[in-house]
């Protein structure tokens, strides 16, 4: 079966909204397209995603549908802007709702939902924060399940101070940026194809049990 990238556009702006993030997302979607790899985008933002630790936080809650998506794909982009230096309020809200899969292992297994996903992160923004967007989200992806290859991070910065974002600096031509997607774009690819063929066979309940029997 042919491969499945999710995209989460953490953007703080509602669409229709010009989207820096989007912008980036978009390149990363072409270079997708070019590995006959099918790419979803969904603006979290645009949906009613209550805030919580859980799967489901009630009717109104849109959380679920979008957690269906991720559960259904072979790799998780989280794609975030930097606001005061670190990932925007959306971005942690996504991560506060997946903390709820912990809850939804295999049962034979004890693995997490995202286990057999491949994660990856992009970020735009000015001044700094890029590293620590990029750190505690990978970080947070590989705790909740995901398997994260080498170079799957790739950000564009902007100088210091107030000024123009990744679309209106040009950003598109940035090589650093266009050179760190492209490694993002196969690393992942590779690894989620390697996981597809190749199942994490580790049994999670088993682990439990062993640790059981020498601690208090």
């Amino acid at each position: 079966m042919p491969l499945k990238v999710l995209f989460l556009n953490c953007t703080l702006k509602r669409s229709p909204q010009v989207s820096n993030t989007r912008a980036l997302i978009d390149k990363a979607v072409s270079l997708y397209g070019e590995l006959d790899i099918e790419s979803e985008i969904v603006r979290v933002v645009d949906h009613n995603v209550m805030f919580g630790v859980s799967s489901n936080e009630g009717p109104d809650d849109e959380w679920p549908v979008i957690l269906e998506k991720i559960k259904t794909c072979d790799i998780l982009i989280i794609a975030s802007p930097i606001w005061f230096g670190v990932r925007s309020a959306v971005a942690q809200l996504v991560i506060e709702r997946l903390d709820g899969t912990y809850e939804e292992s295999n049962p034979e297994t004890g693995q997490f939902p995202l286990y057999g996903k491949v994660g990856g992160v992009l970020v735009t923004g000015n001044e700094d924060g890029a590293h620590n967007v990029a750190a505690h989200t990978l970080f947070n992806l590989t705790h909740l399940g995901c398997t994260i290859p080498p170079n799957v991070d790739s950000y564009w910065v902007g100088p210091a101070g107030p000024g123009p974002s990744y679309l209106e600096a040009g950003g598109e031509r940035h090589l650093y940026t266009n050179k760190t997607v492209r490694y993002m774009v196969h690393n992942t690819a590779f690894f989620a194809k390697l996981l597809k063929e190749n199942p994490i066979p580790i049994n999670l309940n088993q682990l439990i049990e062993e640790a059981k029997k020498e601690s208090d």
